[in-house]
């Protein structure tokens, strides 16, 4: 484990390095937008799918210098979603990762327009020939990211939260919710590195295999910190959801059962992995991590 927590801190400094450089500042009033998006993304946060992004690559032999832009990349759709799920109109948070939220620190237009902005500096990343000297490659990262950051991915499941306020949502319901919301952002993490990597049809379903088993296994172990972890230790107001009457997989299976349900999708996502051997010790170690979190 503790070779897998220096794993998660050297790449997420390795990442926050690579968005520094790619969000330099500039003169003039725009500058400002620059800061909000710095601000968003440099600070802090666990990096779990840039991690992925990183790790999933090097199973592969992929150049960390082409991971890493696809891993910032990533983290700024990743972010930019934050920044506009925190907004009055959508969840009206005041706090994230421990800080006051974007719109709080900046104002809520200057927010908006630094999730736009975070949002198309990421397919500026992806289509730039640094990050792949092969156009069918970047073609390829551009329409993946696309597809799990839009309609029918994590914004389409952001809707569905939304309109999940006023239903009665059974477990297949609030799966489906979180698998576009979630998961969507989780699973192409996983692909970006075998797109990068011309992975087989046969790596790339086990690696599909055990990104959607964490994907829940994440979204069911962030229900469990909002009921039962302290703002202190998550970084955000906890105990929301409950608040809102809004169905999760704690409220539905129960806490115990969820933990179960969560421990289970864990060692199957590690189990998904076993064909690659040592190489995938540190996405195995991310499956258990997963479930254990107190952020």
């Amino acid at each position: 484990m503790t070779d897998f927590k220096q794993a998660m801190i050297d790449t997420a400094d390795a990442v926050s390095e690579v968005l520094d450089d790619l969000l330099e500042r500039m003169e003039g009033p725009e500058n400002r937008l620059i800061e909000a998006m710095r601000y968003s993304s440099l600070g802090g946060g666990k990096r779990v799918r840039p991690f992925l992004v990183v790790a999933s690559a090097d199973l592969f032999g992929v150049a960390r210098s082409r991971s890493l832009r696809a891993a910032a990349a990533i983290e700024m759709i990743h972010c930019y979603s934050l920044i506009h799920d925190d907004l009055p109109a959508m969840d009206d948070d005041d706090l994230r990762r421990g800080l006051p939220t974007t719109h709080i620190q900046f104002d809520e237009a200057t927010a908006i327009l630094a999730g736009d902005a975070l949002l198309t500096k990421a397919f500026e990343v992806l289509a730039s020939p640094e990050t792949h000297s092969d156009g069918a490659v970047r073609a390829d990262l551009c329409l993946a990211y696309a597809k799990a950051a839009g309609d029918r991915g994590m914004v389409g499941g952001q809707m569905l939260d939304l309109a999940a306020k006023d239903e009665d949502l059974d477990v297949p319901a609030v799966t489906r919710l979180q698998r576009m919301k979630t998961g969507e952002l989780i699973s192409v993490s996983c692909e970006a590195g075998c797109i990068l990597g011309r992975a087989s049809s046969e790596a790339r379903t086990l690696l599909n295999g055990y990104a959607h088993d964490i994907g829940l296994a994440f979204q069911i172990a962030d229900d469990l910190l909002d009921v039962e972890g302290s703002a202190e230790e998550v970084g955000k107001a906890t105990g929301k959801d409950n608040a809102a009457g809004k169905a999760t997989f704690v409220s539905l299976l129960g806490a115990d059962r969820a933990r179960e349900q969560a421990n289970l999708l864990s060692a199957q996502a590690a189990a998904h992995l076993e064909v690659f051997g040592d190489k995938a010790a540190l996405l195995q170690e991310l499956a258990r991590f997963i479930v254990i979190r107190k952020s």
